[in-house]
């Protein structure tokens, strides 16, 4: 089996071993539910074919901008299937964390984690030309690489080419008139988008401007988000690994970085995804400005870098897309037939060390709780994360760095002092200022949930 096969099913059976409750369903009125499903998957673990999927999650949906203020760190903002793995992987690396850290500096073992020891941290500062601080007292294994399947094309430039093929006229969509209340928008490149000052980061909007920076997709009525699309995230992720900033106080982000991305065959446009990932400026690549050598210098003094992940195709596909709920060659979609498909209102994520049957979402919060109720958030969510963190920190106190325990152990800072003001983010904060600034541009931060404490 080719490996972006192989890596495909590995998500798609760990998939299919979760309950109905975590499955989109046929409704009583008849309609068939479907979502998107992405997935992590380690390879070189001590498994019988060196694969084994570590996080997936399935979703399709963002929390309106105005919603965040009420978020309080319980409601996750942005529940797209390939963000809620990448949220998903990294509690499944702060559970390894903490794992070890109960364990001892003795009977430390994990296939993904180890704890760096002090004559690792002496070696690094010795040869490093970083900065800024690398202390993490852990690290992903170097002989563990990590891969990527999604179901569907991620939403944003990567799936633009798609788009645009699916349109009975393909010509270039009219800009669309900004409505009273739109959010405004921060596009440094007037040649690239609009510059109306009220129209938002487009979502489908306009598809004749390519590689740009887009927000998620959505109905035209519905309420404005500036959560960025997949495609945006998942290029910055080629800077600042997988790790967030919450993991990357804790785990060096040196080894965490994806190396393929697998997309089913029908979901691959070659030219939107050397266009959306690439570094390549022959192939028109947006990323291209990293390998300038003054922007290469930059990054490396954050201690981070740019390492482009390769997109591979396999011809497996997910139970619950489309394509497969309504195969090719079914009635098209001005008929009765096609209006039996309807987006899944759930989303769910699974780990290899969390839950058994992994967690369902509606709304960001855990299915069957109030939106913004304590009580409903996920494992996921910024407040739990968080906790969790300060767990592992609490354990590792007596052998820790002061600054770590300042930084997760304080119930005197709110989310976003550690977040944007913590000494021990400071290279990577600057590694995402500059990819946006030379490659990701107009770029505009998702704010008003930052203000909430841990009691």
């Amino acid at each position: 089996m080719a490996e972006a096969d192989a890596i495909a099913s590995a998500v798609l059976e760990e998939f299919s071993k979760l309950p109905a409750k975590r499955k989109p369903s046929v409704r009583d009125n008849g309609l068939h539910e479907w979502v998107p499903m992405a997935g992590i998957v380690a390879k070189g673990c001590a498994r019988p074919n060196g694969l084994k999927c570590v996080a997936l999650a399935t979703g399709m949906k963002c929390l309106p901008a105005s919603k965040l203020p009420q978020a309080n760190g319980v409601a996750i903002h942005d529940w797209h299937a390939e963000i809620l793995a990448i949220r998903a992987i990294n509690r499944f690396v702060l559970e390894e964390c903490k794992r070890l850290a109960l364990q001892g500096g003795g009977a430390s073992q994990s296939e993904f984690i180890y704890r760096r020891t002090t004559a690792q941290h002496e070696d690094q500062e010795q040869q490093q030309t970083t900065d800024v601080w690398q202390g993490q007292p852990f690290a992903w294994r170097e002989d563990v690489s990590l891969h990527m399947y999604c179901s569907e094309a991620p939403c944003g430039d990567a799936s633009m080419e798609l788009i645009m093929a699916a349109q009975d006229d393909a010509s270039p969509w009219e800009i669309p008139s900004p409505a009273p209340g739109d959010l405004p928008t921060e596009t440094p490149n007037p040649a690239l988008v609009p510059t109306d000052d009220t129209t938002a980061l487009p979502g489908r909007a306009y598809f004749s401007q390519l590689g740009i920076v887009r927000r998620k997709p959505s109905r035209g009525d519905a309420p404005p988000s500036l959560s960025k699309s997949c495609s945006d995230k998942l290029a910055l992720k080629q800077v600042t690994s997988l790790l967030s900033s919450l993991t990357s106080t804790l785990v060096s982000p040196a080894n965490a970085y994806l190396s393929s991305v697998v997309l089913p065959e029908s979901q691959y446009s070659a030219t939107a995804c050397k266009r959306c990932f690439s570094a390549s400026a022959a192939d028109g690549g947006r990323m291209a400005p990293l390998l300038d050598a003054s922007v290469s210098a930059e990054l490396e003094g954050t201690g981070y870098v740019f390492r482009e992940f390769k997109v591979e195709t396999t011809g497996l596909e997910f139970a619950f897309s489309r394509r497969v709920i309504l195969p090719s060659g079914s009635p098209s979609t001005d008929t009765t037939e096609a209006k039996k498909l309807i987006a899944s209102n759930l989303a769910t994520s699974w780990t290899l060390n969390g839950p058994r049957d992994g967690e369902g979402l509606v709304g960001g919060v855990l299915q069957g709780r109030k939106q913004f109720d304590l009580r409903g958030a996920s494992l996921l969510s910024r407040r739990k994360m968080w906790a969790l963190a300060r767990e592992v920190c609490s354990v590792m106190w007596s052998e820790g760095d002061v600054e770590i325990e300042r930084s997760l152990g304080s119930t005197d800072l709110v989310y976003d002092e550690i977040k944007n003001g913590s000494t021990l983010l400071e290279g990577r904060r600057r590694a995402k200022e500059e990819t946006k600034r030379v490659a990701l541009k107009g770029w505009m931060r998702n704010t008003g949930d930052g203000g909430f404490k841990l009691e």
